[in-house]
């Protein structure tokens, strides 16, 4: 088949999906903004399209957010156009549409079979709205018109799939009932392989210690330091647990921006928030064993998980974090927050500990324990790792599932587009 890729930062989901096709003699071709010029990546070939037009000052604040995803819609046909110029018919086109690229594609190539990774369906009601009592709208009725704006880009996108794939069965059920037939749960894999124990890891802190299993450590991760995966719950924790835990070490990995819910205040950052927050009650030679990395090179976040005695994962009701299935395959003892998410790929007392997002007296309580639980931590971390490997795993499991779905969506007949 001739197969195209859409995705504004390739190769993204499709990093082992992309080269396994064209490994199966497929013609694979990518239509990516990330880049300038055309190139070949593991036999893909990347071609440039380029986003042209700005947002428009002063546009009512529902739409802005459409706005950029025509922008990028309306670039990415014009990208689309040059490709069919040159002859190029794809059968397939698979494309993460959260950014609106694929919008008009069928509109060039009205018999391709178009497959979405459908990520995620904005909804209005409780709990994927006002889960966190401290963040609550400021405008519930408005914001509730406002979610449903965010949607256009899903219900244009809906109106040409072909088919849709989502990482979890959480996610996909975020989607409208009329979609679920088209919907088909696979996750993008783990690679069980790579992410595995490993009793010699170290871990170099800059201006610190090197950490290795040896040391109590104690780890969390978020892309960016925020509210929706608990930085504030865990920061606010941090007092007591380094209180009782003499010897720990934490270490925390993440950005200083905001990747989901609302931003702070003009000037400052979640993650400067709350440490201020907490500074106060935590003596320096405790807070000298407290280590931000930042973002780190892959290598580094692997050596992270795998000196960890403890990993802590908590999550409003959204996206699962990949990190927490690394962290699972690396056989990290794990204390997550009991939200459905984390659900959907844990079970409280086999694969891991959960808690109550909000309860920081058992979240402390519980990693205190754990910590002084070998045993129960190696049982724990072996369990998670099997699980992983079991439903999870790349090679067995998750990427042959994507092909097959690939292979499926070259054979539907195709939704042309509808005025």
């Amino acid at each position: 088949m001739k197969i195209l890729l859409i995705h504004q930062n390739f190769p993204g989901q499709y990093k082992h999906l992309a080269p396994a096709l064209a490994a199966q003699g497929h013609q694979v071709v990518a239509l990516t903004c990330k880049v300038k010029e055309a190139q070949t990546w593991q036999g893909v070939r990347i071609i440039p399209y380029e986003i042209k037009g700005a947002s428009t000052k002063g546009i009512h604040p529902w739409l802005a957010d459409f706005e950029t995803k025509i922008l990028r819609g309306t670039s990415c046909y014009r990208g689309a156009l040059g490709l069919k110029e040159q002859g190029f018919e794809p059968d397939v086109i698979c494309a993460h549409h959260g950014w609106g690229e694929s919008m008009f594609l069928k509109d060039v190539w009205p018999k391709a079979r178009l497959g979405l990774y459908c990520e995620l369906y904005h909804l209005t009601t409780h709990p994927f709205v006002d889960f966190d009592p401290e963040f609550p709208s400021q405008n519930p009725a408005g914001d509730k018109l406002r979610i449903r704006m965010k949607n256009l880009n899903n219900r244009l996108h809906e109106e040409v799939m072909d088919a849709g794939i989502s990482p979890t069965r959480f996610q996909a059920a975020t989607f409208p009932d009329h979609w679920q037939d088209r919907l088909t749960v696979a996750h993008d894999g783990i690679d069980t392989n790579l992410v595995r124990p490993n009793p010699g890891a170290r871990l170099e802190i800059e201006n610190g210690p090197t950490l290795t299993r040896d040391d109590e450590v104690i780890t969390f991760i978020n892309r960016n330091l925020e509210p929706y995966r608990g930085y504030h719950v865990f920061m606010r924790a941090l007092p007591d647990l380094l209180k009782r835990r003499k010897n720990a070490h934490v270490v925390m990995l993440g950005g200083d921006s905001t990747s989901y819910g609302s931003k702070p205040p003009q000037g400052k950052t979640w993650k400067q928030i709350f440490i201020d927050e907490v500074r106060g009650r935590i003596p320096t030679p405790h807070w000298n064993r407290v280590h931000f990395l930042g973002r780190v090179p892959y290598d580094r976040f692997l050596a992270m998980m795998q000196v960890s005695r403890v990993h802590v994962y908590l999550t409003y009701p959204f996206v699962l974090s990949w990190s927490l299935l690394e962290a699972m395959s690396a056989e990290a003892a794990i204390v997550a927050s009991d939200t459905a998410p984390v659900r959907e790929v844990m079970t409280e007392g086999e694969t891991g500990l959960m808690v109550d997002f909000f309860d920081r007296a058992a979240l402390v309580d519980r990693i205190d324990a754990l910590l002084d639980d070998p045993d129960t931590r190696a049982r724990l971390g072996a369990n998670a790792r099997a699980l992983v490997r079991e439903q999870y795993d790349l090679h067995s499991v998750c990427l042959p599932r994507h092909l097959d779905w690939v292979r499926h969506l070259g054979d539907l007949p195709a939704r042309p587009p509808r005025d």
